[in-house]
């Protein structure tokens, strides 16, 4: 009999769509909810834990109360173990406290769902000294660490794997997390706090995230150039966040939000630092256009910082209305080979997957795979 800790964050992501960039601290929670933010991260722990029950046998999982746990696992058909009790609204502190007393129950995996908020409370718990493997299922607004797998359901997986086959190894990867408050002024400050424990295995678990360290302003500019010539009339473009993005919004003389999404009409800025709302708004019975770019070292284009972009808009918007903007090197730095999706919607993730064409300077392109 195995057994497997599950601690979930129930607030974690709920800042991403309304374009709040976080969900660290009370106030920002609380602020969510006010603009309309619903709760997400049962629902993607909820996938990772039917693949467990879909290809494992006898289990034994310990969860927390309620939201934190207990809710989903039933949902799942488990009967977890239920440890200790939560706060309300839950706190850092609970986390911390289930996750130590996993430990001396003689876990054998311990899984969380959260993003690099839950993964630093995680650490703290554990410390730099333990030795018990953890899996992240991604459902933060920012996910930086690598302590994270690339998508909820290959978190499933890759605990299935661990738990059934012996001698998977196990590496230390990295935990990061930024400061909110500055991230919400359009300014990256990140830290390494420390490494948790993960078993490995292919490219389910994702990489540490890679600053935006892109310093060729000619490439930047070629691609910035070849996106604005192709720009059309009465096409609505969702511009999403990144340093690659920025030149495109100087060339077309716009101020941007290099930390949000921005919305251009005509040439003109008609929302700045826009929610999933408003874009929704901004879209509806009209062309629109996504412009994204590549997160340095992950590879991802959706799902990870850029929320707003929900599957919902780019539903509406289409595959074929995406603009992926890279330069090459950053592309063929990828570890994994291709490009990476985690929408929150299989539907929609299942639509980008194939091949996708990325702009890489002026009038030059290339033909990449985008995967989940």
């Amino acid at each position: 009999m195995k057994k497997v800790g599950l601690i979930v964050n129930p607030v974690a992501g709920m800042g991403g769509k309304v374009g709040l960039k976080g969900t660290d601290g009370p106030d920002i929670v609380e602020k969510a909810r006010e603009m309309g933010a619903h709760p997400e991260s049962a629902d993607k722990a909820a996938i990772a834990l039917r693949v467990l029950v879909d290809k494992l046998e006898n289990v034994e999982l310990y969860t927390c109360p309620g939201a934190m746990g207990e809710d989903v696992a039933r949902r799942c058909n488990f009967e977890p173990q239920i440890i200790g009790s939560v706060s309300e609204p839950t706190t850092a502190e609970d986390t911390e406290k289930a996750a130590r007393e996993m430990v001396g129950l003689g876990i054998d995996l311990l899984i969380f769902v959260g993003g690099d908020g839950t993964a630093r409370d995680i650490y703290n718990a554990l410390g730099d000294d333990s030795d018990l493997p953890a899996i992240g299922v991604p459902a933060g607004v920012k996910i930086h660490s690598a302590v994270y797998a690339t998508t909820p359901k290959n978190a499933g997986e890759l605990a299935v794997q661990y738990l059934k086959e012996a001698g998977l190894p196990v590496r230390r990867a990295e935990v990061m997390d930024i400061d909110e408050e500055a991230f919400r002024q359009g300014r990256l400050s990140a830290q390494l706090y420390g490494y948790l424990p993960v078993p490995c295995s292919g490219d389910l678990m994702q990489h540490l995230k890679v600053g935006g360290a892109e310093t060729e302003e000619s490439v930047l500019e070629a691609i910035a150039e070849s996106v604005v010539e192709k720009m059309e009339p009465d096409v609505v473009y969702i511009m999403g966040p990144g340093s690659t993005i920025g030149p495109i919004m100087k060339k077309l003389g716009l101020d941007n939000t290099l930390l949000g999404v921005d919305v251009v009409l005509n040439g003109k800025l008609v929302a700045s630092d826009a929610n999933e709302r408003q874009l929704l708004e901004l879209i509806e019975g009209r062309a629109a256009k996504i412009v994204v770019t590549v997160i340095g070292g992950q590879g991802y284009i959706f799902g990870r910082g850029n929320q707003q972009i929900s599957s919902e808009v780019i539903r509406k918007t289409g595959k074929d209305n995406i603009i992926v903007v890279a330069t090459r090197e950053k592309i063929f730095s990828l570890e994994y080979g291709k490009l990476l999706v985690d929408t929150g919607d299989e539907e929609i993730n299942n639509m980008l997957r194939g091949y996708i064409r990325v702009v890489t300077g002026y009038k030059e392109e290339i033909i990449y795979k985008v995967s989940d």
